[in-house]
């Protein structure tokens, strides 16, 4: 079908990770290392890459009309920008900055090359035809924790809309310009390293919107940053069972952060306000399902779960809003 004529992302497809990458026709090489790959199965870039995305006017994470995934990241190595575009069967890749040896090593796991959809079986009409309509959809690895971590944190407890301001506004300020040639348009940073995070005062916190319980749960993550880290060569229960060390950080954190950097197919989004409502209406018609009534219709998925709610997501069905959204709170007016 013509994008032209596609139905436009939803709030709830979005967060299932759809964010539109247009095509494009190949650019100038300037990069300081560069990366072809074809990989074995069909891959939607946009599908694929879409839950690394927080919002419109994330700094960290932008689609430009031809064709390109711009993505700003600390690595093991130090800050590095990757930009990658998908032509005909083949994803090309250029990397700048001390990160860039690095994004492209990790390219593959990036791109969902450990994922195995073909351990899924759809058990419902609803999630067959959406696996059928999404065969490029893949499951991330990135290998690093925190830049999932830290924004999840944010998102506690809040709308989405004022997380992503957070985010927005505290990488833009803290962080450090994307290395290499980045449109200046796109205004693209990488988030600040771990100390730079302890030294935010608190009323730049407080400015951002990000009250006291948040930015400390975020302050003794990332005073044990490395710790954090080790976490991405964990299996994901053990990786979710870290991060839970941390007071502040509980299921629902820890497995939207590893569901991006461990690539986990099984990680459930636990303790969620909608989800639980979603799952129930696609699945049995149930809109007022609580968690264990969704844990309870996924389990034909075992091992599958995560996968199993993103097609829900991607599928669109989700029941009519009956309650007001939750209010904004904009604590820097108070």
């Amino acid at each position: 079908m013509s994008s032209r004529f596609a139905p436009r992302p939803t709030r709830t497809t979005v967060r299932g990770g759809e964010t539109a990458i247009p095509g494009g026709k190949p650019r100038q090489t300037t990069a300081a290392g560069t990366r072809t790959w074809t990989p074995p199965h069909p891959l939607n870039l946009g599908l694929t890459l879409g839950p690394l995305r927080r919002g419109p006017a994330d700094p960290t994470f932008r689609a430009t009309p031809d064709g390109s995934a711009w993505r700003a990241s600390r690595t093991p190595q130090g800050p590095g920008t990757l930009r990658v575009a998908l032509r005909a069967d083949t994803v090309e890749a250029e990397a700048w900055g001390p990160g860039a040896t690095w994004l492209l090593d990790q390219l593959p796991h990036l791109l969902g090359e450990a994922d195995t959809p073909e351990d899924f079986t759809p058990r419902h009409r609803l999630l067959a035809a959406t696996a059928h309509r999404r065969p490029g959809l893949r499951l991330i690895r990135t290998g690093l924790v925190l830049e999932s971590l830290i924004p999840s944190i944010l998102e506690q407890k809040v709308t989405t809309d004022e997380a992503y301001r957070a985010w927005r506004l505290l990488v833009r300020k803290y962080g450090e310009p994307a290395p290499g040639p980045v449109p200046a348009q796109l205004r693209m940073h990488v988030m600040p390293d771990p100390r730079t995070w302890t030294l935010i005062p608190s009323w730049e916190w407080h400015k951002a919107g990000v009250d006291d319980k948040r930015a400390s749960t975020i302050l003794r993550a990332t005073r044990v940053a490395g710790r954090m880290e080790e976490a991405a060569a964990m299996e994901p229960l053990k990786a979710q069972a870290r991060l839970e060390l941390i007071p502040g950080i509980g299921p629902w954190t820890s497995a939207e952060t590893i569901q991006r950097s461990n690539g986990a197919p099984d990680a459930v989004t636990v303790g969620d306000l909608h989800l639980p409502g979603i799952v129930g209406y696609a699945l049995s018609g149930n809109r007022e399902a609580d968690d264990e009534e969704m844990l309870r219709l996924l389990t034909p998925y075992e091992g599958q779960r995560h996968r199993a709610a993103r097609l829900i997501l991607l599928s669109g069905r989700t029941p009519s809003r009956r309650t007001p959204k939750m209010p904004k709170t904009d604590i820097a007016r108070l």
